[in-house]
């Protein structure tokens, strides 16, 4: 093409203008296009085309560009980077329409929910009651008196719980997770994170009344990690030190290291998420023998079972929720980061679509697990005001107008119909002191560095910490202020987006020195990619803006240096700053507090809590790169002038606001995890201040202040006397599964179009009662247990008509999970079948039959739009035949008026319904079944009930199958898939996104296949292959 003028000089603008100029230009007027007279071409690209372009991006590209001597290449490359700049623009825009969309959508959709909540309960309440509806809260004018009120009537948990002896179990799984020398940086799962459940592992094990802690990782047993990582256990601390407690043989804190997943490779955590319900497996295996364990040292021969499960991020909170259902107790959830949140954040930035960033993080899947948490958990600890509001309040799971009017009505005793809503209390992680050396402001600080590596007059300089002769030698002038930035090279970090701040601003560079503390490292090229490009682009930036002798870098730290290289930031009257994109909490600024530092930190997240308790400081947009210079610039020329940061906020004011921190601790007696608090402000440094605490400090221990007792509800009188009556009609001797080394679990969902049981699902069962039987030895301690969607009173008829008798199966899962039978054993008068009495009360939990009939029932029948769909028939029809207690079951009359399981939960997760709905029987039917209640969680009830592990347990597929599907596949018990047995099942009406590959493992040792054909003799081998091969796992 003939002339590139006009391209190049726009390039030429875009590259030399850079992201602050392209921001200052954003905040003029636009451009008038019929003042022909002042029109500026060149500054109207830049302004209406390629707002917020990152030039970095691009830089590469220009370099060639300048670089190519041949005309036509020349203008050829100009032309292709014109049209990749157009092409990133729209897109950006793209997807900012669509998520406002998205965002719009949503609020209508709560809206929308609100309603339903406030009309449904509103007529269980009195006049005077009615008040209270969802959209009628008023927020107090005088919080802080209102939250003093209730203080008074909440227990304390103290030194007189001494004789208690609880047993608490902690979940973090991604990451390397040891007690000793943690490798914090050394990737992006191995951060904050594992310090923080470590350290609170510790201090739980010393409070009195807790007997033992279990924090569950992954054990990973490959060459890339050191080996202690392949351990099983590893002890922590030895339990309570104080004077006079009884220290039992398996008291104290633990790591235990369950296998899942590929034992002989390192999984980060995207990679973690199809291995979950494996590691579930397991963790049950070793919560029941130490149960046992400990009922004999500390329970008087009774199993003592975990008194709360704790997860930590989303994978452990998934894990949580299906490991504390399993067990029956309460479970915490700490959500450290949030799914939700992070991918707001990314589709801010433009530049990947909502698919390419679930490709990377697998955010759906991560989001999936996070909601699923909230589903379970009776408690969620949060570390600031602004995560509950801002970022848990994202989530269909949560709503705070609506938690507020839930619990206020239980404290009344009024009917919530089921409908539920997790309390959300923010405990600051805290942090220990141990290490702080307070800084002194006196005239000897200004010369105390100059001394210590060596004068002006000649003199030796004085022994220094390694770490500070490792930071010093990048630079050419180690007594200018030093900038500290301290984190692990992650993206969400934001560094790249500093040190642009830095080297563009030359007063900054003048003024100070920056000092990235990047995690550790050996190698670039043996780092995952993300942290890779990262350290990349921060060697490029340097080279870029020249910043050799001004920006130190060291590669490797060890955790014991930490304290000194804040001594040495402070020495230097420097900064700390903290510029990630979001902070949850940002425990690295109260560390840097302490030891004298002021801070520049990012506005998103934790940071505006800290920042209102130490007012030290000041908070910027991340995204901004002039404002993170110019507050950098302010500090560090403030703390030149007064080297102690001062504070001018009201004592008054911040009382106030440090009071907010305790709003959702109000209350808390009314639930059944019941939490201990006292009438004490909330602290940000309290939680691991042992020293503190003994010395009769004021500020207590956070963990002291929330993990409780558990109060389990006394049994109703009459809920006793029913309940004997109906044992009475139980038939005294066990299950035959109490003696049942392995079981058989034929899952095969075979129905017609109609939904009716397929008659070639009878030969299978045959063929696989022969095969087992193939083998006397292992067939007299081998049991068979049939899991089902259809109601029991259907699989007797069934097998009857196919001359099966029910009392071949040990056991029989009907209607999705939501009832147990014991053919042959726990029977009515006349041979029926009487239902499992423990297993109807495990599973409810959180059961709201009532409510949620009525909302199905509203929501199948209303349109996309919002409209009731009153001129045409209901698409669902109620199959009383196929309903129980536990189970509300719909004939499915028009497939395609259908709302998927993703799509119905979220609207009945708004509006406070907590279940598991599912598409069956060739999706002709819809069940609801409650949340603790699903065929592969009846099968974990087996095990603890009966003791018959799951690993030892065949579960025999089709291809496909219910919407609950999935969920049989995976886990560590051993799968059979026949192929081509289920010609069609549920799984389209199942989600929007397919998230398979994130649930259910590609290859599995654990997982086997055999045709729809298969002899007997092929069944019998592909047993045993199947045990074989996890045998070598």
């Amino acid at each position: 093409m003939a002339g590139n003028e006009w391209i190049n000089g726009y390039l030429e603008a875009i590259l030399d203008s850079g992201a602050s100029a392209i921001e200052e230009q954003q905040k003029q007027a636009p451009v008038n296009l019929a003042d022909r007279g002042h029109f500026n071409p060149t500054k109207y690209f830049v302004e209406e085309v390629v707002t917020s372009v990152d030039e970095t991006d691009l830089y590469r590209t220009w370099i060639k560009v300048v670089a190519t001597r041949n005309t036509r290449e020349r203008s050829s490359r100009l032309e292709n980077m014109c049209w990749r700049i157009w092409h990133l623009t729209r897109k950006k825009k793209q997807l900012e329409w669509e998520e406002l969309q998205r965002l719009a959508n949503r609020r209508l959709e709560r809206e929308q929910g609100r309603r339903d909540v406030t009309e449904d309960m509103s007529e269980d309440l009195s006049e005077g009651e009615k008040g209270d509806g969802v959209g009628e809260i008023q927020t107090p004018d005088t919080p802080r008196k209102k939250f003093q009120r209730n203080f008074s009537n909440l227990e304390v948990w103290s030194d007189d719980k001494k004789e208690k002896k609880l047993y608490i179990v902690l979940i973090s799984l991604h990451g390397l997770v040891r007690g000793e020398n943690m490798e914090l940086g050394r990737d992006s799962d191995t951060g904050g994170q594992i310090k923080y459940v470590v350290e609170l592992a510790r201090a739980l094990a010393r409070m009195p009344g807790v007997y033992r802690v279990d924090l569950f990782s992954r054990q990973v047993s490959s060459p890339e990690v050191d080996w202690s990582y392949g351990e099983p256990a590893e002890m922590l601390t030895g339990g309570p030190e104080d004077d006079g407690i009884e220290v039992g043989e398996s008291s104290g804190a633990y790591i235990i290291r369950i296998p899942f997943g590929p034992r002989d490779k390192y999984l980060r955590k995207e990679l973690l998420w199809p291995y979950i319900q494996e590691f579930v497996d397991g963790a049950l295996a070793h919560c029941l023998n130490m149960s046992k364990v400990l009922g004999e040292q500390i329970g008087g021969g009774q199993p003592v079972w975990p008194y709360v499960i704790h997860g930590h991020y989303a994978d452990a909170g998934d894990s949580a929720a299906l490991l504390s259902g399993a067990l029956n107790v309460p479970m915490v959830l700490t959500g450290h980061s949030l799914g939700r949140n992070k991918l707001e954040q990314l589709l801010k930035q433009g530049r990947q679509s909502k698919e390419d960033i679930n490709s990377t993080y697998k955010i759906m899947r991560r989001i999936e697990g996070e909601e699923l948490s909230l589903d379970a958990a009776e408690l969620v600890i949060t570390s600031t005001k602004q995560e509950i509001d801002e970022q848990w309040g994202l989530y269909d799971g949560f709503d705070v107008k609506l938690e507020k009017v839930l619990r206020a009505r239980a404290r009344r005793g009024v009917n919530c119909h089921g409908r539920y809503m997790p309390r959300m209390v923010v405990i600051p992680p805290g942090m220990d002191f141990s290490n702080v050396v307070a800084q002194e402001d006196t005239p000897e600080v200004d010369g105390e560095l100059t001394s210590l590596i060596g004068g002006t007059d000649g003199s030796s300089p004085k022994a220094i910490p390694a770490i500070w002769s490792d930071v010093m030698r990048f630079l050419t002038n180690p007594h200018k202020p030093m900038i500290l930035a301290l984190s692990r090279p992650d993206p969400k970090k934001n560094i790249t987006t500093l040190l642009k701040a830095f080297g563009e601003c030359r007063p900054l560079r003048e003024l100070a020195n920056l000092t990235l503390i990047m995690g550790n490292r050996d190698d670039i090229e043996e780092m995952s990619s993300g942290n890779a490009s990262v350290l990349i682009t921060v060697l490029k930036l340097i080279d870029k803006y020249d910043l050799y002798g001004q920006v130190a870098y060291p590669k490797h730290h060890k955790q014991y240096d930490v304290p000194e290289i804040y001594r040495l930031a402070a020495k230097t009257k420097g900064v700390f700053i903290n510029p990630a994109l979001v902070e949850p909490f940002g425990l690295t600024l109260i560390e840097a507090a302490a030891h004298g530092l002021p801070m520049v930190a990012t506005k998103n997240g934790g940071p505006v809590d800290i920042h209102r308790a130490l007012n030290n400081g000041l908070l910027v947009d991340p995204h901004d790169q002039q404002a993170i210079a110019d507050a950098l610039l302010k500090v560090a020329a403030c703390r030149m002038r007064h080297p102690q940061w001062q504070t001018d906020t009201p004592v008054d004011e911040m009382a106030a606001e440090e009071s907010s921190f305790n709003d959702s601790l109000k209350d808390v007696q009314d639930m059944s995890l019941m939490l201990s608090v006292d009438g004490d402000k909330s602290s940000l440094n309290g939680s691991l201040d042992y020293t503190a605490a003994s010395s009769g400090d004021p500020v207590q221990d956070q963990v002291k202040r929330v993990l409780s007792k558990i109060k389990k509800p006394d049994s109703d009188s009459n809920d006793k006397e029913a309940e004997k009556k109906l044992l009475e009609n139980v038939v005294s001797k066990y299950p035959m599964l109490r003696r049942r080394r392995r079981l058989i679990v034929i899952a095969l969902d075979c129905y017609d179009s109609k939904g009716a049981p397929d008659k070639k699902m009878i030969q299978i069962m045959y063929d696989v009662f022969k095969a087992v039987r193939l083998d006397p030895q292992t067939a007299r301690v081998t049991g068979f247990v049939l899991s089902t969607a259809m109601p029991v009173s259907e699989t007797i008829e069934f097998l009857n008509s196919m001359k099966i008798e029910a009392n071949e199966f040990d056991a029989l899962i009907c209607s999705s999970g939501g009832e147990m039978y014991y053919p042959g054993t726990y029977t009515e008068e006349g041979g029926k079948l009487f239902p499992d009495p423990d297993y109807a009360s495990h599973i409810d939990y959180r059961w709201g039959c009532d409510g949620l009939k009525k909302t199905i029932w509203k929501l199948m029948n209303t349109t996309e739009g919002g409209e009731n769909s009153k001129n045409s028939s209901s698409p669902i029809q109620e199959d009383q035949k196929s309903s129980n207690a536990h189970c509300i079951s719909y004939l499915i009359k028009d497939p395609s008026k259908a709302r998927r399981i993703d799509d119905l939960r979220q609207k009945l997760r708004m509006r406070g319904l907590r279940c598991h709905p599912m598409y069956c029987r060739n999706s002709t039917r819809m069940q609801i079944v409650p949340l603790l209640a699903s065929r592969s969680q009846a099968l974990r009830y087996l095990f603890v009930r009966w003791r018959l592990n799951v690993a030892n347990m065949f579960v025999i597929l089709g291809e496909s199958g219910d919407t609950d599907y999935e969920e049989l596949i995976s886990g560590a018990h051993k799968t059979l898939i026949m192929k081509g047995v289920v010609e069609k099942g549920s799984e389209e009406l199942l989600r929007t996104t397919n998230l398979r590959d994130d649930i259910v493992p590609s290859e599995s040792p654990l997982i086997a296949h055999v045709n729809a054909n298969a002899k007997v003799d092929e069944i019998a081998n592909a047993l045993r292959q199947v045990a074989k091969a996890s045998v070598g796992m």
